[in-house]
């Protein structure tokens, strides 16, 4: 695990026990991981969170923004503004739903068409990711729970 907090003064006794903060090296460690991937969708025409939305609903199918949210474990502020901007670029769209209130969202042809052609550059990404994964001290990739 790397020491997050090697710059810190001596004179701060009290907090020595945040050199070993389980929270901040999972969000240095996800940043990392994020760069990675971001580096490896260069040219794809997508961000890696872009693409994790595109690919959740390729995989699930339309869902409403509160299942998606859930699913994708982001807060509905963050997801709505992601999704704006690719629905904006026509990769999804809005469905009705019988329940006024609930917005689903669903891929559209040309989204279909963007996550196929950009998961070449998932792959390449995923495949090399263990290394960065190792340097933070996780041994291999997160456990996903099927819901």
């Amino acid at each position: 695990m790397i020491d997050v907090y090697t710059r810190m003064r001596r004179s701060a006794p009290s907090f020595e026990a945040c050199r070993s903060c389980a929270c901040s090296a999972l969000r240095r460690a996800s940043r990392a991981v994020t760069q990675h991937y971001e580096k490896h969708f260069r040219g794809s025409g997508l961000r890696a969170t872009q693409f994790t939305i595109l690919a959740t609903l390729a995989q699930t199918g339309p869902l409403s923004i509160s299942e998606l949210s859930d699913q994708l474990g982001l807060d509905r502020t963050t997801l709505s503004r992601n999704l704006r901007l690719i629905e904006d670029k026509g990769w999804i769209a809005a469905l009705g739903d019988d329940d006024q209130r609930v917005r689903k969202m669903a891929l559209t042809p040309k989204g279909i068409k963007k996550a196929s052609a950009a998961l070449v550059f998932w792959k390449r990404a995923d495949a090399r990711v263990e290394p960065i994964l190792r340097r933070f001290g996780l041994q291999s990739r997160p456990m996903v729970l099927a819901k």
